[in-house]
């Protein structure tokens, strides 16, 4: 009896084995697994962009909020003030560039009877030197008298001033055309700095109201009514739950066959029981010690080795993405890496996600 026991127990203990070490080469030998992993997400931190006493506080703690809604409220009378002066000053720029154009078009009016009268001087000039020709022939000829010589030279020398008289004012009117239309140029470009000026006083009376830029959760609300703002401090951050990942910290040694689109099993602490699923997004490009406050400087003579930890992102399915998963839950992650067995590559290690609505594609090199 006790030698068949023995035989038993021996049989179960060797079936036991067996399927303990099939399980482990068919399955367990290609699982990569640690639980220095968290639920992280892309936090967006609300700061005001202007400075300002707070006029209202339209959230709570913890609060759902959607893209667009109105998270707090900054006095904004000083920046209605602003809007209306600036208002104003465009308002004068306008009538600048109306008043210079009005003087363009007197002055253009003005040129163009200027050379009407110039026309007229030169005929007159003609005409007072066929005068002097004919009265100097007469006057040679002893049929005109000598009064009537001077008289003639007289009209052209005048004729000839008169001419010289209006081509001045004229080249003076050309001139001052240059110069009004220079003046249109310099009080359009004023104008069109007010008007920049007024956008900028508008953007700023906008960022008075801040909104949310996500859809999530209000989180780390420090603002409160009445408090002063001042331009870039922080307000509070918008948790998007709805769109959290895993970051697993894989040792350097376990890395080595991950590849973007692998399926992962993650078990989350704050949920015992209970698994979700997500793949693999990408790899870090470099350690996690690298992107610390201090890296490592290694070349030095008290040098350690470490094995270092490679931070994976890990995309959640949607069932995951519709639990209560926070930033900063401590999860396990088991990334089943078979499939590609080849050796580490830069295009298979740091693959693009695929875009919204694409299945993840498992790289087989």
């Amino acid at each position: 009896m006790r030698k068949s026991i023995v035989f038993v127990v021996a049989a179960l203990a060797g079936c036991g084995a067996t399927v303990a070490g099939w399980n482990w080469y068919s399955h367990g030998r290609f699982i990569e697994s640690t639980d220095n992993a968290t639920v992280d997400g892309d936090i967006a931190g609300i700061a005001a962009k202007v400075s300002g006493r707070v006029a209202a506080v339209e959230v709570g703690d913890n609060q759902p909020v959607h893209a667009g809604d109105i998270l707090l409220r900054i006095d904004d009378a000083d920046y209605r003030a602003a809007v209306g002066q600036q208002a104003a000053a465009l308002d004068a720029a306008r009538a600048a560039v109306a008043v210079a154009e009005a003087n363009l078009a007197v002055t253009r009016t003005a040129i163009a009877e200027t050379r009407a009268q110039l026309h007229a001087a030169e005929a007159e000039r003609v005409r007072a030197g066929a005068d002097l020709a004919r009265y100097a022939k007469l006057n040679a000829a002893q049929f005109a008298s000598e009064q009537r010589m001077q008289s003639a030279r007289a009209d052209a020398a005048k004729a000839n001033a008169e001419v010289e008289r209006i081509a001045a004012a004229l080249a003076t009117q050309e001139s001052r055309l240059a110069l009004q239309a220079a003046e249109r140029v310099q009080a359009q470009a004023q104008a069109e700095s007010q008007t920049a000026a007024l956008d900028a006083a508008r953007i700023r009376l906008a960022d008075t109201v801040i909104r949310a830029p996500i859809d999530g959760i209000v989180g780390n609300r420090g603002v409160r009514l009445g408090q002063f703002l001042s331009a870039g401090q922080q307000t509070m951050s918008v948790v998007p739950v709805a769109e959290v990942y895993v970051v697993a910290n894989f040792k350097e040694t376990q890395v080595a066959r991950m590849r973007s689109g692998q399926p992962v099993e993650i078990s989350v602490d704050a949920y015992k029981g209970r698994t979700f699923s997500g793949v693999v997004d990408s790899v870090s490009p470099g350690s996690g010690a690298m992107f610390s406050l201090l890296p490592p400087e290694n070349a030095t003579g008290n040098f350690t080795k470490i094995v270092q930890r490679i931070p994976v992102k890990i995309r959640l399915d949607q069932s995951a993405r519709q639990a209560l998963l926070i930033p900063g839950m401590s999860v396990e992650a088991r990334v089943d890496t078979r499939g590609d067995e080849g050796p580490l590559s830069r295009a298979n290690a740091f693959a693009l996600r695929p875009a919204d609505g694409q299945a993840p594609q498992t790289a087989n090199r």
